[in-house]
């Protein structure tokens, strides 16, 4: 008896799951999504106030700005950061560094589906975008969208904009987690694959 198509669809999940699991034993995966979950928590909580950093350190000095720079960084820790706050920085850039990982492992195995691999960068490049949009200080309402909804909602723009970041917020994790399970469930098939034929290589070899 066939499944449903939704049950079909939700069984992606347990296998992308696998997949990256198997994809932090590839050495290419783990340098790309340790390099892009840094690059994205830093960038994001440096969009904590909207541009208002990338303003400040126009000002102030060198010494200044990798201080401001460092914050950041270890904002992606738990550094001197809000616990709602870091923890949507934290998700958000966990599911982006594996996101691009992923993409980049793909890449590298699949050099050939040019089609396949656009696609891929396609969605990383939906999320990067809608975590721009949405970075920002989820409990006090600071996106880059400040500016634009405080124009259209003089009155209460605060409040608006605040609902608005936590709706982008939650639309990046939506996207991410769908696009992790394509990705995920691709990756896995890969590399199952790749280890059953060098295992029959080696068989055919010893035989």
């Amino acid at each position: 008896m066939k499944k449903p198509n939704i049950a079909k669809w939700l069984d992606g999940f347990p296998l992308a799951g696998k997949g990256i699991l198997l994809a932090f034993h590839e050495k290419r995966f783990v340098i790309s999504f340790i390099i892009a979950f840094l690059f994205f928590g830093t960038l994001m909580n440096l969009l904590s106030g909207g541009f208002s950093k990338f303003q400040l350190m126009g000002v102030l000095g060198f010494p200044a700005n990798m201080q401001i720079i460092g914050d950041a960084f270890l904002g992606v820790f738990g550094y001197k950061q809000p616990f709602l706050d870091w923890l949507f920085v934290f998700l958000i850039a966990i599911l982006q560094g594996i996101l691009i990982g992923l993409v980049v492992l793909l890449w590298k195995k699949k050099q050939s589906e040019k089609s396949s691999n656009s696609a891929n960068v396609e969605k990383a490049g939906i999320v990067a975008g809608l975590i721009a949009l949405g970075a920002g200080c989820p409990t006090c309402g600071t996106t880059l969208l400040t500016p634009l909804l405080g124009t259209l909602f003089s009155t209460s723009g605060f409040a608006v904009t605040g609902v608005v970041s936590q709706l982008v917020t939650w639309l990046a994790i939506i996207v991410a987690v769908l696009s992790l399970r394509r990705i995920g469930e691709e990756t896995y098939v890969i590399i199952i694959n790749e280890k059953y034929l060098a295992k029959k290589e080696a068989r055919e070899k010893s035989a």
